[in-house]
């Protein structure tokens, strides 16, 4: 559980919480179910609208792991590749086939069986590229369903706005319900700009930056199989695992 986004959620809505009492305004005046409809509702069928339905979904699902990020398995991979690196140059790059029926890593697995089967390094190097293009465009557009939402909430949010103040114009002639219009006009337009600035770009950021470091680690992994095909020196492999262990 990544604490740090559970307690920046929670800090800006204590923000909007504290700031609304201390303004002698009551919490319930924030509440308003209709308002919420509008700018939830709408603003997920604005981005469903613009995205094909699998890349919605797996856009929805990604939420997770703003709050239970992937661990981090950068020094796992760095002594895997210096375990690879020693079969290789020990007993022959056909040794990597054990390595290759035993990794848990879809990519790890696609880069050592390429070697094992004698794929040109050029080739290799051309082959794991576009596997990790493919990935990137697909973990990104997954993302982008959150900006887009964060680009759209603002706006429903005053598309509620003026449903709300079309409402107190239809009841003019009875000031009970004018309140209600007038509420659900103001604290639309809250929910718009804040789940946009509070929430959604703040998950978009978080998610960017986890599947950046991901691509990072790929790339990375790429560069030791087309080392580790051209036999290439150690030194040069070590270079890349001290660039994987570097603090992102």
């Amino acid at each position: 559980m990544d604490w740090a986004s559970v307690a920046g959620v929670l800090l800006a809505l204590a923000g909007i919480i504290v700031g609304q009492g201390l303004e002698g305004g009551r919490l319930g005046s924030l509440i308003q179910p209709a308002a919420f409809a509008i700018v939830i509702v709408g603003t997920f069928g604005a981005v469903l609208l613009q995205t094909r339905p699998p890349t919605f979904w797996r856009g929805l699902r990604m939420l997770r792991l703003v709050f239970a990020p992937p661990p981090d398995n950068r020094a796992a991979l760095a002594r895997e590749i210096n375990a690879w690196n020693l079969a290789a140059r020990r007993d022959g790059l056909l040794a990597l086939e054990r390595y290759m029926l035993g990794s848990k890593d879809k990519f790890n697995a696609k880069g050592l069986r390429l070697i094992v089967d004698g794929i040109a390094p050029d080739k290799l190097r051309h082959i794991l590229d576009t596997e990790i293009t493919a990935y990137e465009t697909e973990q990104r557009q997954a993302v982008r369903i959150w900006e887009s939402a964060a680009g759209y909430a603002p706006t429903i949010g005053i598309l509620g706005a003026v449903l709300g103040l079309i409402h107190v114009m239809e009841n003019l002639t009875d000031p009970s319900r004018l309140g209600a219009g007038i509420a659900v006009a103001f604290v639309s337009t809250i929910y718009g700009v804040g789940l946009a600035n509070l929430f959604l770009y703040p998950v978009a950021n978080k998610l960017k930056a986890i599947v950046t470091q991901a691509v990072h680690q790929q790339e990375i992994a790429a560069a030791v199989f087309h080392d580790i095909a051209t036999g290439d020196h150690t030194r040069v492999i070590d270079e890349r695992v001290a660039t994987l262990l570097r603090e992102q």
